[in-house]
């Protein structure tokens, strides 16, 4: 497995402040319910005696996770290159050009030359270009399934991708991939302060090869619980600060990667999430950090982000006191499964 020594850990680089795009910075609501009753309590007991080891998993930045199994290695939105598009100075361009930065992938995720660095699954939550924009790249030199969205597969074969690499799903599917179990799970966007999604629609042909970061619209959005192949508790990988409480209710998770929102839109976001899963024990917070800067820990953010990183953290402990919270640091092995 591949250790976080690639990373420049020096600096914290750039601040950041996603508000001007993505909407309000009102405060997180801490209007929830107070616990999930008896049944989430035996939940929480049952998967606190369940073992950890035999998955690990890498925050790469953004939603983005490198998880290794004894016989597998799968990716979830891997965004390396993390260009410039003004968003960090306030200016954010819809036109920025789409750019590629090889050897930031390469840093990250090692060089493309088989054994450890290649890739048996590409799993894509959707496809704004802090998501799926290095996925087409990635695929061709490290190999491996892209399972994503109908606009994800017709965005592959725009980027290059044969049709035999893409496998389109839409929730509900429950895949062997290598030694590990992955279920599908439909899901949402979240929401700009006024609502609206940002970059809005599908791709139900391929287009032109996108050109710009406006090219690659939501598209809709996945998630994906990844579990052992004989079954308990898995871990719900979420790629957007919004969800679906009915394809969630059901699914067994011990641990869910959280991304932190950016505005009070969505109601009762973090207490509706952890009732419908029966309080998980583990709550890793993602979708944070600076994606505009060199991967390099300890990862940067801007102030206002921090306050909302604390508020969230302290919502979750409201509702369920015993789940603990996480913020990764950049590719450091964390075992959760």
């Amino acid at each position: 497995m591949d250790t976080p020594n690639r990373l420049d850990t020096k600096g914290a680089g750039p601040k950041i402040s996603r508000r001007t795009l993505l909407g309000t910075t009102g405060g997180v609501s801490l209007s929830v319910a107070m616990g999930a009753g008896a049944a989430g309590s035996e939940a929480f007991e049952k998967r606190s005696r369940e073992s950890a080891g035999f998955a690990t998993f890498e925050w790469l930045g953004t939603a983005g996770w490198r998880i290794a199994t004894p016989k597998s290695t799968i990716l979830l939105d891997p965004y390396l290159s993390r260009f410039d598009t003004g968003l960090a100075r306030g200016k954010f361009n819809a036109t920025t050009p789409l750019t590629l930065d090889p050897v930031a992938i390469d840093r990250a995720l090692g060089g493309p030359n088989g054994g450890h660095d290649s890739v048996d699954a590409i799993l894509v939550t959707h496809t704004h270009w802090d998501h799926f924009a290095d996925v087409p790249h990635i695929a061709k030199t490290r190999g491996g399934t892209v399972y994503t969205t109908l606009s994800g597969y017709h965005l592959g074969r725009a980027m290059g991708l044969p049709a035999a690499q893409l496998a389109v799903v839409k929730g509900g599917e429950e895949l062997n991939i290598g030694d590990a179990v992955i279920r599908v799970v439909g899901s949402l966007h979240s929401r700009s302060g006024n609502g609206g999604v940002l970059f809005p629609g599908v791709r139900t042909q391929v287009p032109e090869p996108p050109s710009t970061i406006a090219d690659l619209p939501e598209g809709d959005t996945l998630s994906f619980l990844i579990r052992r192949p004989q079954g308990g508790s898995g871990v719900l990988l979420l790629g957007a600060s919004d969800y679906d409480d009915q394809a969630l209710r059901g699914l067994d998770v011990d641990t869910v990667a959280l991304p932190v929102p950016s505005n009070a839109i969505t109601a009762d976001y973090v207490g509706r999430l952890l009732r419908v899963l029966n309080l998980p024990r583990t709550v890793v917070l993602v979708h944070w950090d600076n994606f505009e800067s060199p991967l390099r820990n300890p990862p940067p953010t801007d102030d206002q982000t921090r306050v909302r990183l604390h508020a969230l953290t302290a919502e979750i402990k409201r509702v369920s006191p015993r789940t603990r919270v996480l913020e990764p640091m950049y590719a450091t092995p964390m075992s959760l499964l």
